[in-house]
């Protein structure tokens, strides 16, 4: 993606920011007005939102988001991917334009980074340097080299501001969201944006995500379907993590590759995803494609990006394990039981909105309740899980945000269905899921230590 975007500058200073935010409000303003101007000449009487909802107004947005990058960006990835069902269409697009990278960071402010973390001369360390990145995403940007002893590294360096920008930047976006009229009034997005600051303040702690990469690779040390990087701890600081180099092709990109050896890949998926849930605690939440690669050579799959791994109770682990077996045995009250102890239900709630919301857990967990080999190609069950959460988004008196960390889990699924899907992939899911979903026993995941 970073052909496709020019180089720019990443505002770096509160008051700059807030200016982007500003100047994006005012350009949507005056769209708004031109677009009305026009549409009165031509005797029509426009609705506030075909005027807010342009395809001039969702470029602007989509362009100066990205440019922002760091949570203006990343609220927009947060919202398109846990609300989308529930989000206006229109919105929900711009919105999903965000998934997307970013414009890269041109060489100048590149350097300066560099200068601040590593100090002047830090080229001594290289024999080769490329200062022309290989991926530009909302917190940071990859670069490539290779140490003068001869290690070919990755090297994730963080775009400057981004972490005091945080807080401000995700009060300006909601702020920005709610103003436009697009999202219902009552529904409270005060606890996703909590919850996005305190994420996006994980996933900027470059020396964080180095300790879950390498605890990562040690409960992963048994699985031989699977390739992590090692973090090279003599060059990582808060905002530059170097990591050894993995190459590999883009997982997306075996759509052409022999059925067997999609479904093994999409296999192992599921497998890990299980694992994290009920035997590690410990998932790494973002479903970007991007995070994963495959070594052809070696047939293993190379997991990449840990800034959005999050810890889960064991209670909670437990009322999932509860729910999934409940919605592949049928057993509807054991489902109902186990949602409610993880806070899906408000107080307030019907016995109708009560029954949707567990038809659509049935739904999500058709995978595991089909018997023998689900084909992910032909099946529209991305459709169906929208569509009835469509139907459960027009009662406005429904308006719940469930725990933060339901929204995350609902991402990391919603992102392998998807992936499943995209190569096509048939996985006996059932039989992978039976031994997890019998067993009570879950081992404790330790913390990483700084």
């Amino acid at each position: 993606m970073t052909g496709k975007l020019k180089p720019s500058a990443v505002p770096s200073g509160r008051w700059s920011r807030m200016a982007k935010l500003g100047s994006l409000a005012g350009g949507v303003a005056g769209n708004m007005l031109a677009e009305g101007a026009r549409q009165f000449a031509q005797g029509k009487r426009p609705k506030i939102n075909d005027l807010l909802l342009t395809p001039a107004n969702a470029r602007r947005v989509t362009e100066q988001l990205a440019h922002l990058r760091g949570a203006a960006m990343k609220v927009g990835q947060l919202m398109s991917m846990d609300a989308g069902e529930l989000l206006p269409p229109e919105l929900a697009e711009i919105l999903a334009r965000l998934r997307a990278d970013a414009s890269p960071m041109p060489m100048s402010q590149v350097v300066s980074v560099l200068n601040a973390n590593w100090g002047e001369g830090w080229d001594r360390h290289f024999q080769q340097f490329s200062f022309t990145p290989v991926a530009a995403a909302s917190i940071g940007q990859v670069h490539l080299g290779q140490t003068k002893d001869g290690q070919r590294l990755a090297i994730k360096i963080q775009y400057p501001g981004v972490r005091q920008s945080i807080n401000s930047d995700v009060d300006n976006v909601a702020t920005l969201l709610r103003l436009s009229g697009l999202l219902p009034k009552s529904l409270d997005i005060a606890p996703l944006m909590a919850e996005a600051k305190q994420q996006l303040h994980h996933e900027a702690d470059y020396l964080r995500e180095g300790a879950y990469m390498g605890q990562y690779g040690a409960l992963l040390s048994d699985a031989t379907g699977f390739s992590l990087p090692q973090m090279h701890s003599a060059l990582t600081t808060e905002n530059i993590l170097v990591m050894t180099r993995m190459d590999g092709v883009p997982v997306e990109s075996l759509s052409t590759a022999p059925q067997a050896e999609r479904d093994r890949v999409i296999g192992l998926l599921f497998h890990l995803l299980f694992r994290e849930i009920f035997e590690f605690r410990l998932i790494q939440t973002d479903p970007n494609f991007a995070n994963y690669r495959y070594d052809s050579a070696s047939q293993q799959l190379i997991l990449l990006d840990f800034g959005a791994t999050r810890s889960y109770q064991a209670p909670m682990i437990e009322h999932y394990r509860r729910l999934m077996h409940g919605a592949t045995t049928g057993n509807r009250p054991a489902m109902n039981e186990a949602a409610q102890a993880i806070g899906y239900f408000q107080a307030s709630i019907n016995e109708t909105q009560r029954n949707r919301v567990l038809d659509i857990f049935a739904l999500a967990c058709e995978p595991l309740r089909h018997d023998g080999e689900y084909d992910f190609g032909r099946s529209d069950l991305a459709a169906r899980i929208r569509d009835a959460g469509m139907v459960l988004g027009t009662d406005r008196d429904f308006w719940h945000t469930p725990p933060a960390d339901t929204l995350f889990l609902h991402r990391k699924l919603g992102g392998l269905y998807l992936l499943a899907a995209r190569l096509k992939a048939r996985v006996d899911v059932q039989k992978m899921a039976a031994n997890f979903l019998s067993t009570v026993t879950i081992p404790l995941a330790v913390a990483p230590s700084r």
